[in-house]
Parts: structure tokens; sequence; C-alpha cells
């Protein structure tokens, strides 16, 4: 039984013109006998180009689904089913490498994916095809001896927070190798620096390819971001709420005085200008202050007849219309 072409293809019967061209073009790459050394790869290659070359053609496509793979046959040829087609017809004559076929195959076959079918393995650039018959498809006239650039290579890294903050240059040592990295001021986690020449070897005199490291940065004990602002929890006792007081802030470079108002709550922010991250592209952030009222846990007897004294004097924080009896 002949197996259904959309099923050589990977694709279904309502695939579009588009998908077709994507699908052949991914199977070319993987099984081209130049390419796939594998038992059986020149096979399942004529195969596949058999299959495109009719799904490709709308008219040989509107045959093939009425009367199937006998119905392209009598088409192609003119007569009864089997018949075959001159020059090389699918699954009927020679096939695009046979004699006489005259490379009928390779017709459908689109440009782009030849040149990257064949520009990886005679240099890693696009082929020119010259005609002089190399290499029995045309040749590529002295691709082979064209310089090819290596391949990148991969690393992943860490960087503190502080140094991702404001830049700076680390050390990562990567296959023994020590490197010195820039890093620029207010990278995040998931960005990925290229440090040139240090990929994979070129060929024939080919630049060596670039390493690629995917930077982490590590969390900081006190401050967080949040797009170039960077904020910081900062804990007040309920008499410097009430009252009121100064602290001294440390930030991602010095300390400031903040003067906090009294009656400040847990969740106000509290904002020194211009102090956060400044990017190497892009506005500085700010700097916050993020107030955090804490009761106390352990008190002693003295300590606790005061507040006891003084709760009644303090106003109910729940006498708003959301803690009102329903």
């Amino acid at each position: 039984m002949e197996r259904d072409l959309y099923e050589i293809l990977g694709v279904t019967k309502a695939a579009s013109a588009d998908e077709l061209k994507k699908a052949h073009r991914g199977l070319v790459r993987t099984y081209h006998p130049d390419v796939n050394k594998d038992p059986g790869a020149d096979a399942r290659f004529k195969e596949i180009q058999d299959a495109y070359d009719i799904l490709s053609d709308p008219e040989k496509r509107k045959l093939y689904d009425q009367f199937g793979i006998a119905g392209v046959r009598a088409g192609a040829g003119g007569g009864a089913p089997g018949g075959g087609r001159a020059g090389g017809d699918p699954f009927g004559g020679a096939g695009p490498f046979g004699g006489g076929g005259g490379g009928q195959g390779w017709q459908n076959v689109d440009p782009s994916t030849f040149e990257e079918v064949f520009g990886s393995m005679f240099g890693g650039g696009r082929g020119r095809a010259r005609g002089r018959g190399r290499g029995g498809f045309g040749g590529f006239d002295d691709a082979e001896d064209e310089p090819h650039q290596g391949t990148d290579a991969a690393a992943s890294e860490t960087v503190d927070f502080l140094t991702a903050a404001l830049g700076g240059t680390r050390s990562f040592r990567v296959n023994g190798e020590a490197i010195e990295v820039r890093i620029p001021a207010g990278i995040r986690s998931g960005a990925k620096l290229a440090v040139r020449g240090k990929g994979g070897a070129g060929a024939r005199g080919g630049q060596a390819g670039d390493l690629i490291i995917t930077i982490t940065v590590t969390p900081h004990p006190w401050f967080r971001r949040e797009e170039n602002d960077v904020l910081m929890d900062v804990p007040l006792n309920i008499a410097e709420a009430a009252l009121g007081t100064t602290v001294r802030v440390p930030l991602l470079q010095g300390s400031v005085q903040l003067k906090v108002p009294a009656g400040v709550k847990s969740g106000q922010r509290l904002r020194v200008k211009g102090k956060g991250i400044a990017p190497a592209k892009g506005t500085p952030g700010d700097f916050y202050a993020v107030i955090q009222v804490e009761a106390p846990r352990e008190m002693d007897a003295q300590t606790r007849r005061l507040v006891e004294e003084l709760a009644p004097r303090l106003a109910n924080p729940r006498s708003g219309e959301r803690f009102a009896p329903g």
C-alpha cells in the first residue's frame, strides 16, 4: 500500500502551501543524503521529494486528493494509472536521482532551502552556484575554501545584586580560562552578555564564535528591585511611628538621614529621589524606604502597664465604614 503523501510530510490534508513548504524545508535539512549518512536516508529523502513534488503543485494535489496516486500518474502521463511520467515521475518512474530523470525531483525545492542545506556543507555561508558541475548538484565555486566562523558557546553565571545594580567587572572561569566580563549597570536576571571570540574555533582562518553568558542576579538581604526603583523595609517601633523620628538608611552607595513624619503607617513609602538604579540606558529610579511598624513582642511589667494606660487614649483604627455592624 502506498504511504499517504500528507503523512510523509507530517502535515494534515488541510495544510496550506506555506505549511507544506515549511514541513518540506525541515525534512530536507534532516534527510538529504549528503547531510544524513544514516542507512535509508537516501530512500527517505526521495520519498519526501516525491511527495512534495505532487502536493506543492495545485493540479497534481487536486488529482491526488480525488483519485490517489494512480490519478496523479494518469494525469501526468496522459494514460492509464501506472503509466509513469517521462523524466522521473514521482512514484512511477526514475526518482530525483535516477537515470533519465535529470534531477526532476529537485524542480520544486525552495532555493533558500537548497542554500541552507548546502551552505552548511560548504563553509557555513550561502553557496555561490556556478553551474560547473562540482559535487553532482551544480557545485559551489570554491565555497569549501572560504573562512567559516566558529559556533557560539553558551554559559550561565551569577552576579550579586549590587554589581547588577551599579555595574562593574567580574571574572568568570569558563572551560578553565578566567574571562573578565563587563557588567552593565541595571542588568536583570535572564539577560545575555556576549564575549567576542570566546566561542568555538573558526574553520579555514575564520573568526571564533562568541561566548553567550546568561546572567542570574542573586537576591540582596535588604534591597529589592521594582523596575529601576530600589526598595528597602525600614522597621519602626510604635513610639517612633506615632511621634516621628529620624533614621539613617543605607542606599546602594552611601546612606541618607531619613526624616519619618509622625503618624506614619506600615507599608507607607518614603522616597529618596534619584537614588535607585541608574541603568546604562534609561532614566534612573528612586529609592524607597518602606515603613514597617512593629509592636513589641516582649514587654516588662512597667512597659505593659504604660501601654495599658495608653490604650484607652488611642483612636480606634477600625471605626470606619468597613467595620460597621452589618
